[in-house]
């Protein structure tokens, strides 16, 4: 009879560990660790102490003894020595972080990153660098940056070592491209080892390597391949050589092409906001305002006030500023309207001249002020490019105009097509009689409809003072851009001046590169003027009685 084996709940003396024993295990593991520890950032201090050697092979061997260390703050003692902020101490000979100030130096410690208090900049000394070493530096940080778990930082390393690529960069990219599971750094990687390659004393390597840059768009890559081109050995690399140049010239216009559309939309966006308001006042009241380039001055203004008084909102200037300057274009605009323009209905020619001598008013007292363009600081979001590749970037400026602009536009229409002034600027826009009949107050209509105008004239001018100097002049720049594309587009049409915006931006800029600026203007200007004379009304006329009569 076979006996059952009974397991008891509770440990057996001697041989299971009983309910103290785990609190006990966990203390004797962090006093085991504890001394490691210390010990690591003992020689982790160490070496950083080392970097204040009075030779640079010293400070090289320094540097990788860091690197061995795999230290948490390695890479960020390393990147200051790079830019130049890593200081001795001459007191105790102890190396701070520093920001380099002139008056006082805020001190960090190496090995914990935290704050070390202030010091004098007389009681420091930098620690140097030579060319020898700032390439041991940058390689060094570049291998951290492999190893980061962000895919964006290992492609900007790769991109970085790239530009200078020696042998330890090199080995170091064979040891990670194997393990690189992001297809667009693994891809960035072959490329530069493909790029060194093409320096191999072997054909049949050279020749895999051409072959792998044959999507590559980098200069440096082009030059070497037409290098090879004509001076290589072997005619079969010459051969693939010239077939990866010849491929690599037709992306290069393709994006040419691109980046050539893309300054012309945004060329045609500042046309538009210039040229929207005056369409609205010029459409609904038959008024050629002079002024408008001055009220679109005006808004430029606000931005670079904005900044100068609150320095401290230099992020967000633009965006306040947009309001401000609607508000204040809109309120000379309808000054204008109710102080001259409204005693001058129907005598288009005075209108003209009493909104030109309005112009010069508005230009001399900027001038009192300064005669001068005035700096308007760019804010960081709107600074730098989007690199879409080595061949194509997008400058954020600008894309922020061209969305900027659309977003004007459908404001602009709801406001026309979903408002009761809206309702009524069309109804006086096409027959202002009948619209007088029916008990609308034209001349509200017509002071509300001109305030519109020049805040958006304004709203323009805050786009302009992030693309064009500010100044007196600024107006004078667009404002017979703005007729010209109020007129190409048809009287009063939001939609034809969009159209005509973005065209003539356009054309413009294709013309551009073999005409020049001045003489693309003049094409453009005769080809308007043989368009009006078969379209007198435009692309897009405007419709009603009182266009039809």
């Amino acid at each position: 009879m076979s006996k059952k084996l009974v397991h008891s709940k509770r440990p057996v003396p001697g041989i299971l560990p009983g309910p103290a024993f785990w609190p006990m295990l966990l203390l004797a593991m962090l006093v085991l660790l504890a001394p490691v520890a210390r010990a690591d950032d003992a020689a982790f201090t160490a070496a950083v102490s080392g970097l204040a050697a009075d030779n640079f092979a010293d400070k090289s061997a320094a540097v990788a003894a860091i690197v061995e260390s795999r230290h948490a703050n390695a890479r960020a003692v390393l990147a200051a020595l790079l830019d130049g902020k890593l200081y001795l101490r001459s007191a105790d000979n102890r190396v701070f972080i520093t920001d380099g100030g002139e008056t006082a130096l805020q001190l960090t410690d190496p090995s914990t990153l935290t704050s070390a208090g202030n010091g004098k900049p007389d009681d420091f000394q930098r620690i140097t660098t030579n060319n020898g070493l700032r390439k041991t530096l940058r390689s060094a940080i570049a291998g951290f940056a492999l190893a980061d778990p962000d895919a964006g930082a290992r492609l900007a390393a790769v991109k970085e070592m790239t530009r200078s690529l020696d042998d330890e960069s090199a080995a170091m990219l064979r040891g990670a491209v194997d393990k690189e599971t992001d297809a667009a750094v693994k891809q960035a990687m072959r490329e530069a080892l493909a790029y060194v390659n093409l320096a191999s004393d072997d054909a049949a390597t050279r020749l895999a390597a051409v072959q792998e840059l044959r999507a590559s768009l980098n200069a440096d890559v082009y030059n070497r391949l037409t290098t090879l081109v004509a001076d290589d050995p072997d005619e079969a690399v010459r051969a693939a050589a010239k077939a990866v140049v010849s491929s690599i010239d037709s992306s290069r216009r393709m994006y040419s092409s691109v980046e050539t559309l893309f300054f012309g939309l945004s060329l045609g966006s500042v046309l538009v906001l210039a040229a929207i308001g005056l369409a609205i006042t010029f459409g609904v009241m038959g008024v050629i305002n002079m002024a408008h380039g001055e009220l679109m001055m005006l808004g430029a203004y606000c931005t670079y006030f904005i900044q100068a008084w609150f320095p401290g909102l230099t992020t967000w200037s633009v965006l306040i500023a947009i309001p401000v300057a609607f508000l204040v274009s809109g309120a000379v605009g309808v000054a204008i309207e109710r102080g001259i323009v409204r005693f001058l209905y129907g005598r288009p020619l005075e209108t003209l001249l009493a909104t030109f001598g309005v112009s010069l008013i508005l230009q001399q007292l900027v001038r009192g002020y300064s005669a001068n363009n005035v700096p308007v600081e760019t804010p960081a979001w709107m600074a730098g490019s989007l690199q879409i590749n080595d061949a194509l970037s997008l400058t954020y400026n600008r894309l922020y105009v061209l969305l900027f602009m659309v977003l004007v536009f459908v404001a602009l229409q709801l406001i026309l097509r979903k408002t009761s002034l809206g309702l009524k600027v069309r109804a006086v826009a096409q027959n202002r009689n009948m619209a007088r009949a029916m008990g609308v107050r034209t001349e509200w209509v017509d002071a509300l409809t001109f305030g519109l105008g020049s805040g958006i004239a304004g709203v323009a001018g805050v786009a302009l003072s992030q693309l064009a100097n500010v100044g007196p002049n600024l107006g004078q720049q667009y404002i017979i851009d703005s007729f010209m594309v109020v007129v190409f587009g048809g009287v009063g049409n939001l939609w034809g001046t969009l159209v005509s915006g973005l065209t003539l931006g356009i054309v413009n800029k294709v013309l551009e590169p073999w005409a020049g600026a001045v003489l693309a203007k003049i094409f453009v200007l005769i080809a308007l003027i043989l368009f009006i004379q078969r379209r007198p009304r435009g692309l897009f006329p405007q419709k009603g009685r009182a266009a039809e009569g």
